[in-house]
């Protein structure tokens, strides 16, 4: 039979697991919320660790908490952001709709491993949560935990990609191949101009995420029960903002405005959306990666991804794409935890919005999968695809389209008599120009050639 003591809160009392350093409130959760499984994210225990150090240390500054009792508060938090006590925050993500579980969870933690370390009471109220609400808490928190999860993790993860991109580009962007619209065979490009277009999506994409990180770094910590700052100092949001920048190392700055970050979640809803716009990248990248490699001998087969593992159970040699597809259902998990977002902002009734929770699992988690997404785009597709030369020439010399530059020489009819011939006998374009023009060969070897064509301009 499992170990158990006697917690009691204002309740009551109940049985809590006898190695346990959480108290009754968690146990309470425990037993509530048996839903999903699911617990909290690392990278919000992390940010609750840090946001309670940076209140700890307020509050001894502003005189409210005595310096024995804030330090061991710290030395908790210190602790817990090592990673040992992870398996002490079993709250599931759908709890109550302001966090207020999670929030005395950590309370009860760190208010144990510092009552442990002191040989006396700290109170998981009184002095843990001094000056804070779930309310406002729960909010920042999730705020905190976005910036280092991008900060420090997606952003790295871009970054890496994109360097991959220049590096292939300066590899094998030379290489003139068939462009397609539609699918369909269109004019000519360079491969460098397939992967600086894939870069620019990321770029722009990341742009979006440090333009909406912005108002992310404005925090409701200050504002407690519904914004007015009620059992706060008047102080304590400038100095908690400046521990807090001290401790994660990125500047954070009350908000102007506390009812806000309360009561809505627009600052996560808008960084979410930019987090999908990342998505739909990485979607459209590891599509056309898929429909370049598509064959090898039936499909366009202008490019070999690297074979990674057997492709099929059944048809022997078969391999599959398998990167840019683990990439493409990434993107679609992102774009519907950013539904899921979308919905759970418009939850802010009155003065406090109501699902937080289920708004820091799904925030995150996107910013997770799109981090480790970018590193194995990189590495394992991007890096490592080799150029099938041979293929895209075949294709290349006989694309019809390419009679497009002479449009501006025997016009647009004249143009598209030829590429249908052309294509109706499997001709190349140049052969058929030169019996239905007065052109010479060199002046059509000069129209018609692929790398100029590349170029743009009129002929």
């Amino acid at each position: 039979m499992t170990q158990y003591r006697i917690e009691k809160d204002s309740m009551g009392e109940l049985k809590v697991p006898a190695n346990a350093l959480y108290q009754a409130q968690t146990q309470r959760a425990v037993d509530n919320f048996a839903i999903s499984g699911l617990t909290m994210p690392v990278w919000f225990i992390q940010a609750l660790a840090y946001v309670k150090s940076a209140a700890a240390k307020t509050n001894q500054e502003l005189g409210h908490l005595q310096p024995h009792i804030s330090e061991a508060i710290v030395d908790a938090c210190e602790k817990v952001l090592t990673g040992e006590y992870y398996n002490q925050f079993p709250v599931d993500v759908f709890q109550t709709g302001s966090g207020t579980s999670s929030n005395m969870n950590m309370n009860e933690v760190l208010a144990t491993l510092a009552s442990n370390s002191l040989d006396e009471n700290v109170s998981p109220n009184d002095h843990v949560n001094m000056g804070q609400s779930s309310n406002d808490v729960i909010p920042t928190s999730i705020q905190v935990s976005c910036c280092i999860g991008v900060y420090y993790h997606l952003l790295p993860a871009a970054n890496h990609l994109i360097n991959a991109l220049t590096q292939k580009s300066k590899e094998v962007g030379h290489i003139c191949k068939t462009g397609r619209t539609h699918l369909m065979d269109a004019m000519p490009i360079t491969f460098a101009q397939t992967l600086d277009s894939w870069k620019s999506q990321i770029e722009n994409a990341i742009a979006g995420i440090n333009t909406s990180l912005e108002q992310v770094k404005s925090l409701a910590q200050g504002g407690t029960a519904v914004g007015t700052g009620i059992n706060a100092d008047p102080q304590f949001a400038g100095k908690f903002a400046s521990n807090l920048s001290a401790s994660v190392g990125i500047s954070f700055k009350p908000s102007e405005n506390f009812f806000y970050n309360i009561g809505s979640q627009d600052a996560i809803v808008a960084l979410s959306g930019q987090l999908k716009t990342l998505a739909v990248a990485i979607i459209k990248i590891a599509n056309d990666l898929r429909w370049m490699n598509s064959g090898p001998l039936s499909g366009l087969g202008e490019i070999e991804l690297q074979a990674l593992q057997p492709g099929s159970s059944i048809m022997p040699g078969k391999v599959n794409p398998v990167i840019p597809e683990a990439a493409a259902m990434v993107g679609a998990q992102v774009i519907g935890n950013d539904a899921t977002i979308t919905v759970a902002g418009q939850s802010g009734n009155l003065e406090l919005n109501v699902m937080l929770p289920v708004i820091a699992h799904n925030v995150l988690e996107s910013i997770n999968l799109l981090t480790n997404t970018c590193y194995h785009l990189a590495d394992k597709a991007i890096v490592t695809f080799v150029v099938k030369q041979e293929n895209i020439n075949k294709s290349l010399n006989k694309n019809p389209i390419l009679v497009t530059a002479l449009n501006p020489v025997i016009g647009y009819l004249k143009a598209a008599d030829i590429a249908k011939k052309a294509y109706k006998e499997n001709r190349p374009i140049i052969d058929v120009a030169l019996e239905e023009t007065e052109l010479t060969q060199q002046e059509l070897e000069n129209l018609l050639n692929p790398e100029k064509l590349t170029q743009g301009g009129i002929a």
